[in-house]
């Protein structure tokens, strides 16, 4: 791992003076990375005093060896602050993307029936992380609880507006305006994280926020969090904001399926990266989601939503595409009031938690043994581009119809490994195939998804686990002197880097990956996958690296094997556990 080395100077740590307005500026510190933390912090502090510049140190937050903290004061002090020698970056804090609901004057207000039953199931523990609830609202009966995180803060209109919303995204989807509304999959949670303070100019609310998120992971109380809200502020390559840091920290144990909101910010200037997703979506162990324009097979990004790529690694961002909303197209939801009436709207704030409402049903109805890590790599798995530009659509749209997604049709088996890898250590991944081989052309698809820890001051390193995996697809070829299968090419994320990072080996610390290959059923014979887990820190190799959680999903189409299924189960009965659905579902008629 070889990096440019130069002096970098205090104008340099100046990403940008803001307006002349501007008083308000976060600022990234580096720490050492032993106890001589508290060191820098308190030398930084006296230091900005001495420059007259007020360190709002309570509101500060620690990733990997960074520390966000913001700050107060004048252009010229700032520049003066840049020269402390352990300052990493400084601009202006953003300020919170806007939380309006589309507002039509005067239009008939639509009603909907809303659902009978009780959610699927009561397991999931689901939390929408919002603007709070209105006192009167129709959600009552899938509410599990509702907490505001500042009790002595006051309501913000729009916010409660904006969050019952979101909640209601995720309980029913789009509801069809004088129609039912869809059975809910589980119960929900709603905290505030945003209140009336945060409509204040005050920069600071920012942190504020953040420091409710961060509360709300930290519990470890969630599987499932839909975080519809963020800076307004698009990525960067060259730093990693204290929102991803944060959230990416608290996520790198596997346990929890985040779903974020990337941003209305799509129609933005593309060339001077103005139409970027949005903070905290490069989160490389969250699920950024985009906007469709349509719930159809017609489906393309909804002009609004914004675009990728995301930094590398991470580069693949949105990571997925939800139905949002758009003109003529809107996004029904429920609207306050104890009545169920419907409010358009259109956002990828309801693309999110309505992406979050699939990977619950899938959770809802397989049970406990699929984990976080496994529902999301399926969401990936079943996603499709419909030949937009991956820049714009990412792994693609996940489909309208959730059994699509857990059901096998004929000709088709899908195999799931999930668990945890040891740094260093191979694990070979075997592609299960019936007793007597396959016939004829098959297709085979696999996604691999795992959590990884980060070095939040290391962008270009973030991640600090990687994964080389190589397909063999035969054991019966095997070069001389070798002792493993020869390999193949499978999972190719070259076609989506730059040219430089074609040149290195930035694909194997993705976070995801997918790919699929059409070949000729007699070609294999015992195919595996390798897979070989790679630990670093700060770009270099690391020392004492802990576990990491992984899934593969891999799916085998064989057409002329239409109980291919049943064949692999038959052929692999002792290895092989078929998973079931959990809860009795009803008989849908065709």
């Amino acid at each position: 791992h070889i990096e440019q080395f130069s002096a970098f100077t205090p104008h340099e740590r100046i990403a940008d003076y803001g307006s002349t307005k501007d008083r308000f500026f976060e600022v990234g510190i580096h720490l050492l990375p032993d106890e001589s933390r508290l060191f820098v912090q308190q030398s930084f502090v006296k230091y900005a005093k001495d420059v007259s510049v007020k360190v709002h140190s309570d509101l500060g937050f620690t990733a990997g060896n960074l520390w966000f903290v913001p700050v107060e004061g004048k252009h010229d002090h700032i520049e003066r602050l840049a020269e402390f020698v352990f300052v990493r970056v400084i601009r202006p804090v953003p300020k919170l993307r806007g939380m309006r609901p589309v507002q039509r004057s005067g239009e008939v207000s639509v009603g909907c029936n809303l659902p009978t039953e009780q959610p699927l199931s009561s397991e999931p523990k689901v939390a929408i992380l919002d603007g709070g609830l209105p006192k009167q609202h129709a959600i009552g009966p899938w509410l599990r609880s509702y907490r505001v995180l500042d009790e002595d803060a006051q309501d913000d209109p729009a916010g409660l507006e904006h969050g019952l919303a979101v909640s209601s995204a995720f309980l029913f989807g789009p509801i069809q305006p004088n129609g039912t509304a869809a059975r809910p999959f589980a119960y929900v949670d709603h905290l505030r994280v945003l209140d009336k303070d945060a409509d204040t100019e005050d920069p600071l609310e920012l942190y504020r926020t953040l420091g409710f998120v961060e509360q709300v992971l930290l519990s470890r109380q969630y599987q499932f969090i839909n975080l519809s809200l963020g800076p307004d502020l698009p990525i960067e390559d060259t730093d990693v904001h204290a929102w991803t840091s944060v959230i990416d920290d608290l996520l790198s144990d596997g346990d929890t399926l985040m779903t974020v909101a990337i941003g209305n910010n799509g129609q933005m200037d593309r060339a001077s990266g103005n139409a970027r997703v949005q903070v905290p979506s490069d989160c490389v162990n969250a699920l950024a989601v985009g906007a469709a324009n349509d719930t159809e097979a017609s489906w393309t990004r909804a002009p609004y939503s914004a675009v990728g790529p995301g930094r590398s690694p991470g580069v693949v961002k949105p990571d997925l595409m939800a139905f949002g909303g758009n003109a003529g197209n809107y996004f029904h939801v429920l609207s306050p009031g104890k009545k169920a009436a419907l409010s358009p709207q259109l956002g990828t704030s309801f693309a999110s938690p309505y992406l979050l409402r699939s990977a619950v049903g899938i959770r809802s109805i397989l049970g406990a043994e699929l984990s976080p890590l496994a529902i999301k790599a399926l969401l990936v798995h079943a996603a499709d581009t419909a030949k937009h530009d991956k820049l714009e659509v990412g792994w693609g749209k996940v489909p309208e119809d959730l059994m699509s997604i857990i059901t096998c049709p004929e000709g088709v088996a899908r195999i799931v490994y999930q668990g945890e890898l040891k740094p260093g250590k191979y694990l070979r991944a075997s592609l299960p195939l019936p007793a007597g081989g396959l016939n004829g052309s098959i297709h085979l698809k696999a996604t691999f998804c795992y959590a990884s820890p980060t070095d939040p001051q290391d962008a270009a390193a973030y991640t600090r686990a990687g994964l080389e995996v190589v397909f063999r697809p035969s054991d019966e070829k095997i070069k001389d002197g070798k002792a493993n299968a020869d390999t193949k090419s499978f999972f190719d994320m070259k076609k989506y880097a730059t040219e430089e990072e074609r040149r290195s080996d930035s694909g194997k610390w993705e976070t995801v990956l997918h790919s699929a290959k059409n070949m000729r059923g007699s070609s294999l014979k015992n195919p595996v996958f390798d897979i070989h887990y790679n630990a670093r820190e700060a770009g270099g190799r690391a020392t004492g690296a802990e576990k990491i959680r992984y899934a593969l999903i891999i799916t085998v189409e064989a057409p002329k094997h239409a109980d291919l299924y049943n064949e692999i189960l038959r052929a692999y009965a002792k290895t092989l556990v078929p998973i079931q659905p959990q809860v009795s579902l009803p008989i849908r008629v065709r």
